[in-house]
């Protein structure tokens, strides 16, 4: 009987006449299953793209319109010894949390076996140069084999199965030589423990699979912590719209049934779903995610909208111009899709090494042993140093090497205020030599601030504080915050797009635009910052003018100054206006900067510095950044910005200072530097392991010993990189 599969819902349109369907791929671990994948789909007829994402283990896979089946693609990756699905972010996530927790306890079982084991090995290891009896030698070697036994069958489960799916596939991976040498040092040693043997290996295996285990879960638990979360994005996502169905009736339907020149009903509070222009009504309406301005703006007949913007007070009427994945927030979702599936240089280069060491520890350590037999040794002695070859070039150094470093420096970065959102930004930043930033939300502050509070009577002030309660106008709030009003005007009324205004004691209190207030006269007459906004009071017949705008980051200054000791360039791009931009530049002694700029000119302008030679670090907060923070080499978003730009940023920075910039800096060089190291460590020790263990010195046990020497150091250096928080900070 033929099962029929039907994944057409999971298949979209990628435009140009191609298909595209991403793809959850079970035992994704290394270069080598990258490698395997994308060749063996790429070499499907018809096919465009076939590209592996390790972080959160998906294959992207495009081919051309109507020519093949995506269930093909699944039978595919089976035959290569992969177990394939349908990618979606709740179950791929799920699997995620549980293989984790599966690890975790792999490991310490493995921990705990291996910390027994080896109690029980000291005395074996001290009798056999002393004067212990053989049968009391022989009862530790099964003490240790009821322990050992057991344990690596639960633990060296995720080896093993890797390892049988690859060999079921006829091929192999680095699991295939981990399991052989693993089940090779066990059933060893129960031979030996059989013929009363000085020297049983139960703790070489044990511990072997315990270092295996830590760097398979720091490298998945690093996997975890650097998955763009697709929850961020969908926030920011409506999923529903009301739509017109006749002149004055409505329906809620989902996003995918609304088509361009349809009309929709955006209502106060609601988020828009579509891309559009008003053609009716009149409101204010956040456009942070696509401006990067906090203040509102005013929504009339002709004003455009995007999906993703928040309407705050009148009910609009928006005819569509573009819907579901053709707005402009899908394509800038695609767009960060493609940026965060970039790898490190440094990941691919450890990668492309542990994928050359199947075939080659295979082969030599079958050399080895065929060496000894034809050399006069025999099979039994060929073999335990057949399996010292296995063990003790094992890459768990080289395992170890990049995921122990940006684990630990990922905590250093995290003491400091910033948190990482890809895997490879650490290595990625410590190169940067060229920073561009956004002004507003960025160098500023995202809150607004009373710039003439001082000037303004307490009294009079307070009473302005409280009115602004009644608003929920950003600009309002910012008096209201700076007033430290507690208890709203009662009675107060809000005129939409105008301010809000109350009757205390038979006399009038207004807060809101000049000509709301009466007070164009002292507009006109104030020497008033050019890039603050100007609200009015009045009460009664006085009027007063308070200046509110976005204050620089309190340590902005000294960011600005330690970035050019660093030597490394800086400039502002922002879409504000000439007189704010000038200011912010003066006040930071910056002198190349841009105002006025879209997207696409800052775009331009990091490809510009790209082809120059420049590493570029992008830091910005709006929607209208999240472009160019995808394009440059590295970026940053503060943990005020948009969700959409938090989601592109490759990091992230808590709080109102801007110093987790220079902190980040500094604590990704150190790890650069750290990781060099730590490779050239793990090569060091096989070019130096790997003569010595095919000599016949050295036995399975001291095998592992190297290879958990080797382990432990590159861990132990690795571990320096927390000393960068307390340098930086």
């Amino acid at each position: 009987m033929r099962v029929t599969r039907d994944f057409s819902h999971y298949v979209r349109d990628a435009g140009g006449g191609v298909q595209h369907i991403d793809l959850a791929v079970e035992g994704v671990h290394c270069a080598g299953c990258m490698a395997k994948i994308e060749g063996g789909l790429s070499a499907i007829p018809d096919v465009t793209l076939a590209r592996v994402n390790l972080t959160d283990r998906r294959v992207a896979l495009e081919w051309k319109a109507g020519t093949l089946d995506p269930g093909s693609f699944i039978d595919r990756l089976e035959e290569l010894g992969y177990k394939a699905y349908p990618f979606e972010t709740e179950s791929a996530e799920a699997a995620e949390v549980a293989e984790s927790r599966f690890l975790l306890r792999c490991l310490g079982v493995a921990a705990f076996a291996t910390m027994n084991v080896m109690m029980l090995s000291i005395p074996v290891w001290s009798g056999n140069a002393s004067d212990m009896l053989p049968e009391q030698r022989d009862f530790f070697h099964w003490l240790s084999a009821l322990i050992a036994l057991p344990a690596a069958a639960y633990a060296g489960q995720p080896f093993f199965r890797s390892a049988w799916r690859a060999l079921s596939a006829k091929t192999t991976n680095m699991d295939v030589p981990i399991s052989i040498g693993v089940i090779l040092a066990l059933g060893m040693s129960v031979v030996e423990t059989i013929h009363h043997a000085e020297h049983a290996y139960f703790d070489a295996a044990i511990m072997l699979l315990t270092f295996l285990l830590v760097g398979r879960f720091l490298d998945q638990n690093m996997r975890r912590r650097t998955r763009a979360v697709a929850g961020n994005l969908a926030a920011l996502k409506a999923e529903t719209a009301a739509k017109f169905i006749g002149p004055d009736e409505i329906s809620q339907v989902p996003v995918a049934a609304i088509n361009p020149g349809d009309i929709v009903l955006l209502r106060p509070g609601e988020r828009c779903a579509v891309d559009g222009t008003v053609i009716e009504g009149r409101s204010e309406i956040d456009q942070s995610l696509i401006t990067g301005e906090t203040l509102y703006v005013t929504a009339e007949q002709g004003t455009p909208v995007y999906a993703g913007s928040m309407n705050i007070s009148g009910t609009l009427r928006v005819r569509v111009s573009a819907a579901s994945e053709a707005t402009l927030l899908a394509e800038i979702t695609r767009l960060l899709d493609n940026a965060l599936a970039a790898r490190s240089h440094y990941m691919r280069l450890a990668d492309r090494a542990s994928r050359l060491y199947a075939p080659v520890v295979h082969a030599t350590a079958l050399l080895t042993i065929l060496g000894w037999v034809i050399a006069g040794a025999s099979w039994h002695d060929a073999i335990v140093t057949g399996v010292a070859v296995l063990i003790i070039t094992c890459p768990c150094a080289l395992g170890l090497a990049i995921p122990t470093v940006q684990t630990v420096a990922s905590g250093a970065m995290f003491k400091a205020g910033v948190l990482l959102n890809a895997g490879d930004a650490i290595e990625r930043l410590a190169e940067a030599d060229h920073v561009i930033f956004d002004k507003t939300g960025t160098l500023t502050l995202p809150e607004l601030e009373v710039m003439n509070a001082a000037d303004i009577p307490a009294d009079i002030f307070e009473l302005a504080g409280r009115l602004a309660l009644s608003s929920h106008h950003p600009v309002a709030a910012a008096v209201a915050l700076a007033a430290g009003a507690k208890s709203p005007m009662v009675g107060a009324v809000e005129e939409s797009g105008q301010g809000v205004r109350a009757t205390v004691d038979g006399v009038e209190l207004r807060l809101g635009r000049p000509s709301f207030c009466g007070a164009e006269m002292l507009v006109g007459g104030a020497a008033l910052d050019p890039e603050a906004s100007i609200v009015a009071f009045s009460k009664g017949p006085a009027q007063f003018i308070l200046s509110v705008r976005q204050g620089l980051r309190p340590d902005a200054q000294a960011v600005i100054a330690a970035l050019k000791a660093r030597n490394i360039g800086i400039e502002i791009l922002s879409g504000d206006r000439e007189p704010a931009v000038k200011a912010a530049a003066d006040a930071l002694g910056i002198p190349e900067w841009r105002a006025g700029v879209t997207p696409a000119d800052k775009i331009a302008r990091i490809e510009e510095l790209k082809q120059r030679g420049a590493k570029v670090l992008m830091v910005g907060d709006g929607m209208n950044d999240a472009p160019s923070l995808a394009a440059a080499h590295v970026s940053m978003s503060p943990i005020s910005a948009a969700h959409l730009s938090q989601a592109t940023a490759d990091l992230v920075f808590l709080g109102r200072p801007l110093a987790p910039v220079v902190a980040a800096i500094d604590a990704a060089r150190k790890a650069l530097h750290l990781m060099r190291q730590n490779l050239w460590l793990a090569i060091g020790y096989n070019v130096l392991a790997v003569p010595v263990a095919i000599s016949g010195v050295v036995t399975p046990l001291i095998a592992a010993a190297a290879m958990s020497g080797s382990s432990i150091l590159v861990m132990l250096n690795s571990l320096r990189a927390r000393s960068a928080s307390r340098e930086i900070v």
